[in-house]
Order: C-alpha cells, then sequence, then structure tokens
C-alpha cells in the first residue's frame, strides 16, 4: 500500500515510504526523507535536511528540525522538542546547523527537550519532560532537567540500575561492545 497523506496535510515531498501515514495539519517539506511504516500524527513539521528511517512513531506536535537524522524503529512522545542551533539569534545569517542523531529503537518520552549535537544511541530511553544536553549509551536510560544517566533498559522495556541489575528478578546483565545481555 502506497502512503497516505491526509488532506489537510502540507506535504511536499514524494520521498515516503509505503504504508506511511502523514496525519492533519503536519507540514513536510520538499527534500525531507521518510521511511516506511511510519506513522506521523497531527501538527507536526518536518523541515527539507531531515531523514527519517522505518517504523517510526512520531506523535503530535513535534517539530523536526534541519540536521536530525531518526533511525528505524524510533519512538517520539508527543511534543518533543529538538533543537538545532546552539546559541540562536533572531535573523541571524551566520548560525550554524548542529547535527543530531536519534539511533535505532530508542524513545523519547512525552515534552522531552533534545539539545542540538547529542547522539542518542540504540535502545535509549528519554524520560518525559526531560532536558537532555549529552550523548547517551545504548541502553541507557536518562531523565530529569537536565537529564541525568539513571540506569538501563532492555529492549523489552525491563529497567536496569547503573550496575545492570533488575531489581525485581535479580537478573544481572552485561554490556560489552554496545549489546546487553542477561549473564546467566
Amino acid at each position: 500500500m502506497p502512503y497516505k497523506i491526509h488532506p489537510l496535510a502540507d506535504v511536499q515531498t514524494d520521498n515516503i515510504g509505503e504504508n506511511t501515514n502523514v496525519w492533519q495539519f503536519c507540514v513536510v517539506l520538499a527534500k525531507a526523507k521518510i521511511g516506511s511504516n511510519c506513522n506521523i500524527c497531527s501538527h507536526c513539521l518536518i523541515e527539507n535536511e531531515v531523514i527519517i528511517g522505518d517504523n517510526v512513531t512520531v506523535k503530535s506536535g513535534v517539530q523536526i528540525w534541519d540536521g536530525i537524522t531518526i533511525e528505524d524503529s524510533v519512538f517520539i512522545g508527543p511534543n518533543v522538542t529538538f533543537t538545532n542551533d546552539l546559541f540562536p539569534r533572531s535573523k541571524n545569517a551566520d548560525w550554524i546547523e548542529v547535527e543530531t542523531i536519534i539511533r535505532k529503537n530508542a524513545s523519547i518520552g512525552a515534552n522531552a527537550t533534545i539539545l542540538a549535537g547529542v547522539e542518542i544511541a540504540r535502545f535509549s530511553m528519554i524520560g518525559a519532560g526531560s532536558v537532555l544536553t549529552k550523548s547517551t549509551e545504548p541502553y541507557s536510560l536518562w531523565y530529569g532537567n537536565p537529564a541525568q544517566h539513571k540506569g538501563y533498559i532492555t529492549p523489552k522495556g525491563v529497567v536496569l540500575d547503573c550496575n545492570l541489575v533488575d531489581a525485581k528478578t535479580g537478573n544481572k546483565y552485561q554490556l560489552i561492545d554496545g549489546e546487553l545481555t542477561i549473564v546467566r
């Protein structure tokens, strides 16, 4: 099935994968790239120099500015705020766009703010309302203002402490070369 664009959306690109939905009151600029099986909820803005992978969910009220790359299977909660300029000024012709990368399977909670230049690693989770000012490592859990590393999280959503232990079961995990595995 080809992609679906709501009649009240302003989508200027044809570079959208199959089975992707773009809902009402979204604006997607001409050079944006959106993968397959994505859901772009209402009231979103996607600028030109944006790449969105496959199986991405962007909830309502998110603006994705130039210089932001979102890899496959990422969840972006409602009203997440991205920035792409570390020193913003009105009418500054010399501003410097700073790239931000959200790696595969990462999740960002509602109303989080992601500052320009960070990289959110694979399977990382950023808590709702957090202000992320630093890059993360794979499977890490960050929250607060400013966001701090509070532990780890498995692909199935099991929260681990900073020692990679599941407090509910006592199971111990290890993180080696960016891969999280349970220690038996």
